[in-house]
């Protein structure tokens, strides 16, 4: 009960951040009253920092890329074009807003996707004066698909990368899993959003009230840049997986490529275009101490009780053959997810799934299946991930503001066919490329 009290008092800091309290700071006093009371010892620190530092600086490096090509105007300028792509045809401009979001969350991780789409997609909509039904749902839509299509690669969500690492699975071999599962995990978004919004959007707008893309490019030298550089970053993901070598080391190396473009000083002005003080203020140095302190708190809580009864429960799904195996799992991890936020959440799951008495290919259906849970299930409640409470701050602001009774009355609607799609699909495919 002292463990359990510990997190639930831990969990309600990050979420309500009393006066500002970063969610970092937080966590480590959790993890600090841990240590203290005896819940956790210090050699759990070392075996907890060696499941979280890959997946933490991995984070901060893609955030960072994120940052310095948003202040390029890499992201806006994509944004109209894709705006300019609809034509003047609202119910075409929806479901491309859709996949853009698919795509920056793909590369860009979930939060990158909440943190960077949102403010330029509402400038775009307020520049085209659609009503403010007609602007929630194209609201709804970015913060939604930021996690429902965050799972195609590790570097996707800092849930994934925590999985990966905690499993040994190589960027190959999860891109290869899951990249499937992603494009129905798309199609099923882009069919529930188009259908619960089907009345809110447009059936025209006026393409003319949008600026030219070209005009948002703030800094001519890292945009160009922006196309090689990703590029080379992708292709050296999977050419450098065989290898071992971590995936913080080879996006950190990109993220330092752009810092020095960023911050070259320009003979005519004798100053930087970007702001690298403005970047590196907003990186998120905040989830390096939470991914600590957090998890400790969870890897008490999982010492004491928690653990023991999850892989008890996951045997007995596992013993239900693999359907049931992997739509126990994946359901339970996103319930879990919702009520807990889904980083404490994903290594309960790990921790359980592998202490559970499981064959090897319900194993491996049950670490997806986790991954799919804690990616998707934060959708049915505000405080379910970091990238949510953060698409609400930026929401509220810009004005806009989704009470969590709002919020919850559509995740709730949302959510469940898109998890069960994709859940549907892992279990389909898996075995299909594991023979």
């Amino acid at each position: 009960m002292l463990a359990f009290a510990i997190f639930v008092v831990t969990l309600v800091l990050v979420i309500w951040q009393p006066k500002g309290l970063g969610i970092g700071t937080s966590a480590l006093g959790g993890a600090a009253v841990a240590l203290v009371v005896g819940v956790v010892q210090l050699p759990d620190v070392l075996v907890v920092w060696d499941i979280v530092w890959d997946a933490t600086f991995t984070f901060v490096a893609l955030i960072l890329i994120s940052l310095i090509l948003d202040e390029a105007g890499f992201f806006s300028w994509a944004a109209l074009h894709v705006a300019r792509w609809g034509g003047g045809n609202g119910r075409r401009l929806f479901p491309l807003i859709v996949l853009l979001g698919a795509v920056i969350a793909a590369f860009f991780a979930n939060d990158g996707a909440a943190l960077l789409l949102t403010p330029i997609v509402m400038a775009i909509l307020l520049r085209l004066k659609f009503s403010p039904q007609s602007s929630l749902a194209f609201i709804i839509a970015t913060g939604f698909v930021a996690d429902s299509t965050s799972l195609p690669l590790i570097i996707s969500n800092l849930v994934n990368i925590v999985s990966a690492n905690f499993f040994d699975i190589s960027f190959n071999h999860y891109a290869m899993v899951m990249v499937p599962v992603d494009l129905v995990s798309l199609a099923a978004t882009l069919l529930v959003l188009t259908w619960m919004f089907r009345s809110d959007i447009p059936k025209e707008y006026d393409v003319e009230r949008l600026e030219a893309p070209s005009h948002a490019i703030r800094d001519p030298l890292v945009f160009r840049a922006a196309f090689p550089v990703l590029a080379t970053l992708l292709v050296a993901f999977f050419v450098t997986a065989p290898l071992g070598v971590p995936v913080a080391l080879v996006t950190g190396s990109a993220a330092l490529v752009l810092v020095a473009l960023a911050g070259r000083w320009h003979q005519a002005g004798g100053s930087t275009v970007i702001s690298l003080s403005r970047v590196f203020k907003g990186a998120p140095w905040q989830i390096v101490l939470f991914s600590v302190g957090m998890y400790l708190v969870v890897y008490g809580l999982g010492n004491a009780w928690l653990t023991e009864d999850a892989s008890a429960l996951l045997t007995w799904l596992g013993q239900q053959g693999t359907l049931v195996a992997t739509l126990g799992t994946g359901v339970a991890s996103a319930l879990l997810a919702s009520i807990m936020n889904n980083m404490p959440s994903t290594l309960v799951g790990a921790l359980a799934i592998d202490q559970a008495q499981v064959g090897d290919l319900t194993r491996e259906l049950m670490i997806y299946a986790n991954v799919i849970g804690n990616d998707l299930g934060p959708k049915f409640t505000p405080i379910g991930s970091l990238a949510t409470l953060l698409w609400l701050h930026v929401l509220a602001e810009k004005g806009t503001h989704i009470s969590w009774g709002q919020y919850m009355k559509v995740g709730l609607k949302l959510t469940p066919p898109v998890l069960l799609a994709a859940l549907l699909a892992l279990w389909l495919w898996l075995p299909l490329i594991s023979t």
